[in-house]
């Protein structure tokens, strides 16, 4: 835990502290930014606060008294809930807005973790709880250089992966063995496995209909045949394997197999493109300009070239996710859709930028989602890999 830092980012954001609290490692944020081991055994409430200015407080159960032993400042110790609630309010004396995990309406779920109990109790006691979903984005989000190469490394070595895996695809269509679905998923894995990249789950492809489902995932029993004329979708994430500060790579391409695209299936991926082109504008142009911009945005510059162009109804994610040594991060993402993010997009963050259209079942069912990662700088911001401008035809 960089105290510090904390507390220089507490008095720009104008809040007299953080409120830190947890039961049961309910907030697995507060342990990563506080440096907390989460695999600790936690059975009773405790508390941390770190003033805007002056030394961190503690209040522990007696029971569970060394729990915050790492972390410094004052200890308070507590047994019955009144004595933990008086305790509570002499050690918040002098402190009124406090930035705590809690989203208004719950709009950044993701920051969500303090119970709407706790936050009554709070404003009891007349404390204005605030959300610390930006700060969390300071704090979680922000990539040192070795964690940007990171990503790049990965990125290099997925961009080709995925480049052989298309040629391995038209292969296999065109010999007398074919493949399917879940063979190329296992193909995938063995490369990311040889380039010493781990994986959640997946990676995904997904052929017509199938890749009309935005989380689809084949499974041997069930997975569609990848032959001549097929349509293809190609989802695949991975970081370097055993080093837990390493960042994801996330991308997806389409393409079809020994044909031309349709005009429906041109159109849509184009209007696709045209829609992440339009959020990665947006994004380089404020950070040229070193202007401000909030998750929401990219995705409403995304979502009105596909709702322009008669799709909007189809478009059914946000538009891009916050990406670090989780595949989808603490920072903001590009959403005005699930939810309303109005987290700010920080320097030395990385994200995906995603939008896709999914057409609905019917004779021409397919889905076109177009993926890219992007890293912010001071005032740049760039595409971390290869952009796709048409399908692939194999």
């Amino acid at each position: 835990m960089d105290l510090e830092r904390i507390q220089e980012a507490l008095r720009e954001a104008e809040v007299d502290g953080w409120l830190f609290y947890d039961h049961h490692v309910r907030d697995p944020l507060a342990y990563r930014i506080l440096g907390l081991d989460p695999r600790m055994h936690v059975s009773r409430r405790w508390f941390y606060l770190i003033p805007a200015t002056g030394e961190p407080q503690k209040l522990n159960h007696r029971i569970e008294a060394g729990k915050l032993d790492t972390l410094p400042g004052e200890r308070t110790l507590y047994s019955t809930w009144q004595e933990m609630e008086a305790a509570l309010e002499t050690m918040l004396r002098g402190s009124t807005r406090l930035a705590m995990q809690y989203s208004p309406r719950n709009a950044v779920m993701y920051v969500s973790m303090v119970d709407a109990g706790t936050i009554e109790l709070l404003r009891d006691m007349g404390k204005e709880p605030v959300s610390s979903a930006d700060l969390v984005s300071q704090f979680e989000a922000v990539l040192t250089e070795r964690q940007v190469e990171s990503h790049y490394i990965a990125q290099r070595k997925i961009d080709r992966i995925l480049e052989d895996a298309w040629r391995e695809m038209g292969a296999r269509a065109r010999n007398d063995h074919g493949t399917d679905e879940f063979a190329m998923v296992q193909w995938l894995q063995g490369e990311l496995e040889r380039e010493g990249l781990e994986w959640e789950h997946g990676p995904n492809v997904s052929v017509g209909p199938n890749a009309a489902d935005s989380h689809y995932e084949p499974i041997a029993a069930t997975a569609a045949r990848i032959e001549r004329g097929s349509f293809i979708l190609v989802d695949m994430w991975g970081k370097l394997k055993d080093d837990p500060q390493a960042v994801w790579y996330d991308v997806t391409w389409t393409g079809v197999v020994d044909r031309d695209p349709t005009e429906l299936e041109g159109r849509v991926f184009k209007t696709v493109a045209g829609a992440r082109d339009a959020a990665i504008a947006l994004v380089q142009n404020r950070f040229h300009a070193d202007e401000p911009i909030a998750g929401w945005e990219p995705d409403d510059a995304a979502r009105e070239v596909i709702v322009r162009a008669g799709f909007g109804e189809w478009f059914t994610h946000r538009t891009g996710h916050n990406i670090g040594t989780e595949l989808h991060g603490a920072g903001a993402h590009l959403d005005n859709f699930e939810t309303h993010d109005e987290r700010r997009i920080l320097p030395m963050t990385c994200f995906s930028v995603e939008p896709g259209i999914y057409l609905p079942p019917g004779p021409e069912s397919f889905g076109v989602r177009s993926e890219v990662d992007m890293i912010t700088g001071p005032v740049s911001a760039t595409v971390t890999g290869k952009q796709q401008y048409e399908l692939i035809r194999i």
